[in-house]
């Protein structure tokens, strides 16, 4: 990050902690800063260009900030603007929908209107400068482990070397069906930028029509939107474009439109489902499952859920990189006809284990899988895959030693990005402590329950305790695999308790419509 863009994190950082003490929480506060500086940021664009801005007459950032608005009158024309932006179209509706005032002492929004975002100017800083400022506050919001949105922020260093190893192209179109705050889309726009000489035609694309998301969080989709908005990425407001990020379900249908590069770090947690309240007005949660033609099978897992889907959305011959957790590998059952038919019908190519300690959600235990879309064939189009263990002996925390990009420059190199064919195994007999290496289709296809949970380098922390990590990365090893474990038991118990509610409910129908029940 820009020095620049530090002095304005911290700035409007700094002030949090001042809310905080009203009750206010670092997702709240983010979104009040995401609505006042789309209102000023469209403000000062309307003076620079002399064109009429998107935001309605009455609702803009001159009538937030007139000198006379103060107090309760503050309060609720700030109110009645949220109100207001929120059925509008196109840009303006993704970022205000459903959009509520979580500050409750006028005077503190005063002080943020007037002396934070007022005093800046926003269209006059390059745009990595004020979309790096934006994107630090995402990631000191994630590192709140009580309120943030860690969940939806993957490591910066794991995006940047994806996005290397599928080398999206100009004129194509970039998915993440679980986008989050745009990680995964803004790295494809940088490389796009960096990489390519674009002409006008395909740096319009690149603007309106490249990249895509969708987020089923509508909170989280606001701050996506407003992070693409700060990097100068879809329309200004109003309804000229669509946004490029949509709030939805993206299991829920079947897609409409296909993409040749799909990247994404689907939610963690091993289960769909829905919150719903009994005749007693209880809450509780039941399994969701997805029926769809274009599924191989039917099943509640998430993750397993997304790996079609992801599958699905791509073009023919379209790339995919996907976050996938552990029991995605090994699973039986749906697992086992998931990857058995993705062998098959795709090329499954690599596999990449991801270290533990490096998310903000703990307890996960992550991989990513590439695999690119074919068309209908009698052989299986996976020949070999081929799998990086960046996890065996390999120790990160977030505090005290982070995971940076050079930690996967081994990665990138023998994935050959454009030139797979020359891939060259580093493991062998002679060189046992080699990340790198091939298994073949059949290696694959004969493994019990088509396992994808391929390791074997030596845990060198199981033979000399001389060669244990720190103590910190040590402990926090040991509540990574506990959460997990803890996750693993936890979903058992939900399908045993779904099960057994299913029996009762089985056999109460068939005691009511029994035919011998005669009155």
């Amino acid at each position: 990050m820009s020095d620049a863009a530090n002095r304005i994190v911290q700035k409007l950082w700094s002030y949090c902690n001042v809310l905080r003490d009203d009750g206010l929480s670092y997702q709240d506060y983010l979104e009040q800063l995401t609505f006042l500086l789309f209102l000023k940021m469209a403000d000062e664009r309307a003076k620079l260009t002399g064109e009429e801005q998107p935001i309605p007459d009455g609702y803009r950032w001159a009538d937030l900030a007139a000198p006379q608005m103060e107090g309760v009158e503050l309060e609720q024309h700030y109110r009645d603007t949220l109100r207001e932006l929120g059925t509008q179209g196109g840009m303006l509706g993704l970022i205000f929908e459903k959009a509520q005032n979580k500050i409750q002492d006028p005077a503190k929004l005063r002080q943020l209107i007037v002396e934070l975002i007022g005093k800046e100017n926003w269209s006059a800083m390059a745009a990595d400068v004020k979309g790096d400022a934006y994107e630090g506050l995402l990631e000191k919001n994630a590192q709140d482990v009580r309120g943030g949105a860690g969940q939806y922020f993957t490591p910066r260093s794991v995006i940047e070397a994806l996005i290397e190893c599928v080398q999206p192209q100009p004129g194509e179109v970039v998915l993440d069906p679980a986008c989050g705050t745009g990680g995964f889309l803004l790295a494809a726009y940088e490389y796009l930028k960096n990489h390519s000489e674009l002409d006008r035609d395909q740096k319009k694309h690149l603007r309106f029509q490249a990249l895509r998301g969708i987020e089923l969080v509508p909170n989280v989709s606001r701050l996506c939107g407003m992070n693409l908005y700060l990097h100068g990425i879809g329309p200004d407001g109003g309804d000229e474009h669509e946004p490029p990020i949509k709030t939805d379900d993206a299991l829920r249908d079947e897609p409409r439109d296909h993409a040749d590069v799909v990247i994404t770090n689907p939610p963690f947690g091993k289960k769909s489902s829905i919150t719903v309240v009994n005749e007693e007005g209880e809450t509780d949660r039941e399994s969701l499952t997805y029926n769809r033609p274009d599924f191989w099978t039917t099943t509640s897992n998430k993750q397993l859920n997304f790996v079609q889907h992801v599958k699905s959305l791509l073009k023919i011959h379209g790339r995919a990189a996907v976050v996938v957790p552990d029991n995605v590998l090994f699973e039986g059952g749906a697992g086992e006809t998931v990857r058995k038919n993705l062998l098959k019908e795709c090329e499954v190519h690599t596999l990449l284990r991801l270290p533990t300690g490096i998310f903000y959600a703990q307890g996960v235990k992550a991989n990513v899988l590439f695999f690119d879309r074919k068309p209908g064939a009698k052989e299986p189009w996976t020949k070999n895959v081929w799998v990086y263990d960046l996890r065996t002996n390999m120790h990160f925390t977030l505090k005290t030693k982070r995971m940076t990009r050079a930690d996967l420059d081994e990665f990138v190199e023998c994935y050959r990005p454009g030139d797979r064919h020359k891939r060259r195994a580093t493991w062998s007999e002679e060189a046992p402590d080699g990340r790198w290496r091939p298994y073949s289709y059949d290696e694959v296809v004969n493994r019990d329950k088509v396992s994808l949970d391929l390791f074997w380098l030596r845990d060198e922390s199981l033979e000399d305790s001389a060669n244990l990590p720190d103590p910190d990365v040590l402990a926090q090893e040991i509540a990574d695999d506990l959460r997990a474990s803890l996750e693993q038991i936890e979903s058992v118990l939900s399908d045993l308790q779904q099960t057994a509610g299913e029996i009762v409910e089985a056999a109460n129908i068939s005691s009511v419509g029994s035919p011998n029940d005669v009155p």
